[in-house]
């Protein structure tokens, strides 16, 4: 099932074109160097939205205090619209019973977009 999901999330639910955004960010990050790991998590999330069923997002228990202050900062720069988008993506989606799973991967999105530093995608398996 999770596959279905993910190949119509592909197709349908914009998991290509979510993907490609976040990829042409994260290439831009890496490009201006200082911003390195705003590229890492953008690419993070760019893997995340291309296939999210059947993971999902967890705290890095290494994850110190210059990764916090880097969500401070993604947060005010980026992470405040980004969240908003998928929120209110996931609503849109939501409105239609087939658009429902594909609304709930967008909420799944939200908090990896809003603080995304100290977090790994894992599988659920």
């Amino acid at each position: 099932m999770r596959v279905i999901l993910n190949v119509l999330w592909f197709i349908f639910g914009s998991g290509f074109l979510l993907a490609i955004g976040y990829g042409v960010a994260a290439l831009i990050c890496f490009a201006l160097v200082v911003t390195i790991p705003f590229g890492v998590a953008a690419m993070r999330l760019a893997i995340y939205s291309l296939w999210p069923f059947g993971r999902t997002v967890v705290s890095r228990q290494d994850a110190g205090v210059a990764s916090g202050l880097a969500n401070v900062l993604w947060v005010v720069l980026f992470g405040w619209w980004i969240a908003l988008g998928h929120l209110t993506a996931g609503i849109a989606q939501c409105v239609t019973i087939i658009g429902i799973p594909f609304g709930i991967a967008n909420f799944k999105l939200v908090p990896v977009a809003f603080w995304p530093l100290g977090r790994d995608i894992v599988d659920l398996d």
